[in-house]
């Protein structure tokens, strides 16, 4: 399967059951394995006598490679193909790097670590996203987009449980050999995915014209639906990225006690809602087009950004992040089929997902240090009231200005 920079007819051919559940199962178990980078890494680091500043500059490392990596990602997904094999040797990275973590706390070789692990990352999620374009097609991406934000969250509620579990019990350097382990059953799960059941044929690549990656960034710069859409993503994402910080100091500082607690069930509610309702809604976009659902998924941010402003009651707070759940699962199942049907006709799937994709993280990279600045100088409530007006923006520029790309005329199934 050579990558999907080319044309790929529409298709209803509905994979095997063992290749769905092979993607499935790889994406609850590389949640698994994720998580241990997030918080975790920290809490360890911290454990080991690690300066903040030291911990800050192997964070931003990863960070800044996460964000410059997209396009040259999706370049490689689309260039070489083989989304299966791409996939599999950057999860066994990923398992490596929390193993070295593990063992070797030290500054330079977790710096390494870091880069590795981002690295690998970066590549594994266009080589995912083209892997359920292969097995279901154009006409069916929606609700396989939606299955796979549903094990991907259930794998990162699990983990947070698990992993908190073996740092409070065991030890925080535990949590990285359960890291390394998790990548072991992700990858036999991707080995569950037929190569029949892809609309290109692994085992018998067809002959194609060599890829030039100048022309597909032509290409998918010219598409005026893409450039519309990286635009509110990032305007989204800019609003987006500190709306939960905030909230959590603010928790914090209401109700000292039970923060861990509350703060915990920040992140889970939205896990939980993503997890209920991503399948149905990437179902919907398939049958009735995938407008509708992403108009609520931006109208949800500044909604729950007004509110956060005026709540002071850190249970009302925590019930208000049920709206963030609304707005995960509207975007992280959508956008992709938005670009998937934008591509459609050219191709370059995986490069126009990379190109959203450092829209998002410009908009989030930039959110907290703006709405630090805005807490500090005029309070949290103005800072809240702000990240709503950008929301509110890019709503306006989905409104106003995005297409409905998805054609609703083609049937969806048999």
């Amino acid at each position: 399967m050579r990558g999907f920079k080319g044309p790929v007819a529409p298709s209803i051919h509905a994979p095997s059951k063992r290749s769905q559940i092979g993607v499935d199962w790889f994406a609850f178990f590389l949640a698994d394995a994720q998580v241990g980078f997030g918080p975790f890494l920290t809490v360890y680091l911290t454990s080991e006598k690690w300066t903040n500043a030291d911990i800050g500059i192997v964070l931003t490392v990863g960070s800044l490679i996460a964000l410059l990596g997209q396009l040259p990602a999706g370049a490689l997904v689309d260039a070489v193909g083989r989304e299966r094999t791409l996939a599999a040797t950057c999860t066994l990275i990923v398992g490596a790097t929390a193993f070295s973590i593990a063992i070797w706390p030290t500054f330079y070789a977790v710096f390494l670590a870091q880069v590795f692990h981002s690295g690998a990352s970066v590549v594994i999620g266009p080589a995912l996203a083209a892997i359920s374009l292969g097995l279901v097609g154009h006409n069916l991406i929606g609700e396989r987009l939606g299955r796979n934000a549903r094990f991907s969250s259930l794998g990162s509620m699990f983990a947070a449980a698990s992993m908190g579990a073996c740092g409070y019990y065991l030890s925080s350097q535990a949590v990285f050999f359960v890291s390394a382990a998790m990548t072991i059953p992700a990858v036999m799960a991707l080995y569950l995915i037929q190569p029949s059941d892809f609309h290109r044929e692994e085992l018998e690549p067809k002959p194609e014209p060599e890829y030039h990656p100048l022309h597909a960034a032509k290409t998918i710069i010219s598409k005026r639906p893409l450039l519309i859409l990286a635009a509110s993503v990032g305007l989204f994402h800019l609003a987006n990225a500190a709306v939960l910080p905030l909230a959590a100091n603010l928790i914090t500082l209401r109700s000292s006690r039970a923060a861990t607690v509350l703060v915990a069930l920040c992140i889970i509610v939205p896990q939980f809602i993503v997890a209920l309702i991503s399948p149905w809604m990437g179902r919907y976009g398939d049958q009735h087009g995938r407008r509708p659902l992403l108009l609520l998924g931006f109208a949800a941010l500044p909604v729950r950004a007004v509110l956060f402003s005026y709540s002071s009651d850190p249970i009302v707070m925590v019930a208000i992040q049920l709206l963030d759940g609304i707005s995960a699962s509207a975007l992280g199942v959508l956008v992709a089929g938005v670009v998937a049907d934008v591509t459609q006709d050219s191709g370059n799937f995986n490069l126009a997902l990379g190109f959203v994709g450092v829209s998002m993280g410009l908009g989030a990279s930039i959110s907290t240090t703006l709405a630090g600045e805005i807490a500090l100088h005029f309070g949290t409530s103005a800072a809240f009231l702000t990240l709503a007006v950008i929301g509110l923006i890019a709503f306006l520029v989905v409104t106003l200005a995005m297409p409905e790309t998805r054609n609703i005329e083609e049937p969806v199934g048999e």
